[in-house]
């Protein structure tokens, strides 16, 4: 593996790896030793940038989360705290977490304290370089929906309210910088809007999906990312492991879209196997492995500051590694914008 690109995330002073070290499967599919691995082999790797959540691991189970947070901070606690970007996030109401904060209600004031706190605890630091929302509190669909309904409409913490919260934080040093999750267009022009308005911390990521089956950041988010200065930190690149290609050849093949029952429900829907199966055959013919075809597509768009990638095994976490040095050709790239014309977007 060549030497990592380092990027600024946004407008801020960080500066972060090309490629993100995922941790949610972690306290759950990965054991503390296992995740230690992967957190050994990507700083190895020129990695300096980690991405957590109070939710992990994932699925989300009442007698799981904040497993993947401790299993890091037990890690991050024997490094030079300096030397890494830690990035997680607070869970919002709307997923019927009741375990989290009793819901949670909402991403006030209150509700947001005590997430970071949990987390710092957890994380056995004194702040977090980006605190992120981990999907908007009002209604926008998201995880798999792709219809926006007005029908669905509840009362909601404004955005002003939750930059102010996150202002009080970052004031007080336990935050460094804050970002975005499963964000809309809206939501993003909207909270950098309302920064700069009332001299509020500006967002300066948003994480959201993005993979060969899923580009709908395309549409509008990566002019504003362009325009406004806000990175994307892109995840499931390999779309829960469809993009391998390993469940065209045995459909009960080990991952999470067999293991947990209803988890896959993003992919769920009846043009993904048949795009799947294209990109498949066409990381064939140009003699790549389909998973590295499909990392290498996202780590090298021009909008995409780190690309979050995530193992179960030290040799996922390899072979995914070696899709940084992997530079698709002119003649792939118009292959598979093609493919994208004819299956355009199957799994939003």
């Amino acid at each position: 593996m060549n030497n990592m690109d380092y990027r600024h995330l946004g407008n801020s002073n960080l500066k972060v790896s090309a490629i993100c070290l995922g941790s949610m499967t972690w306290g759950q599919q990965n054991t503390e030793t296992e995740a230690h691995d992967q957190l050994a082999l990507a700083s190895e790797r020129g990695v300096n940038f980690i991405d957590t959540a109070e939710l992990y691991p994932v699925p989300p189970r009442a007698e799981t989360w904040t497993r993947t947070e401790t299993i890091l901070g037990n890690w991050l606690r024997h490094q030079p705290r300096e030397k890494w970007v830690i990035a997680t996030k607070a869970a919002g109401p709307r997923r019927s977490l009741s375990w989290i904060r009793g819901g949670p209600p909402a991403l006030d004031e209150q509700n947001l304290r005590a997430a970071l706190e949990g987390s710092l605890k957890r994380l056995q630091t004194d702040y977090v370089d980006l605190y992120q929302l981990h999907w908007p509190e009002r209604n926008v669909p998201m995880f798999g929906q792709y219809q926006f309904d007005p029908a669905q409409e509840t009362q909601a913490v404004s955005v002003h309210a939750q930059l102010e919260a996150l202002a009080g934080l970052v004031k007080e040093g336990k935050v460094r910088y804050v970002g975005l999750s499963n964000e809309t267009a809206w939501g993003v022009m909207e909270f950098l809007r309302l920064a700069r308005e009332y001299d509020l911390p500006r967002i300066v990521s948003i994480q959201n999906a993005y993979n060969l089956i899923n580009r709908t950041f395309e549409f509008s988010l990566a002019e504003i990312a362009w325009r406004e200065q806000v990175s994307l930190m892109a995840y499931s690149p390999l779309a829960f492991g469809l993009l391998t290609g390993k469940y065209l050849i045995n459909p009960k093949a080990s991952g999470r879209m067999t293991e947990f029952e209803g988890f896959g429900q993003r992919y769920d829907k009846p043009n993904v196997l048949p795009a799947v199966a294209t990109y498949t055959e066409l990381a064939q013919k140009y003699h790549l492995p389909p998973g590295r075809m499909a990392l290498s597509f996202v780590m090298h768009r021009w909008f995409v500051t780190s690309t979050i990638i995530g193992a179960t095994s030290r040799k996922q976490l390899e072979e995914n590694f070696k899709a940084w040095d992997t530079h698709l050709t002119d003649d792939l790239m118009r292959e598979i914008e093609h493919t994208h014309l004819c299956f355009m977007n199957p799994a939003p």
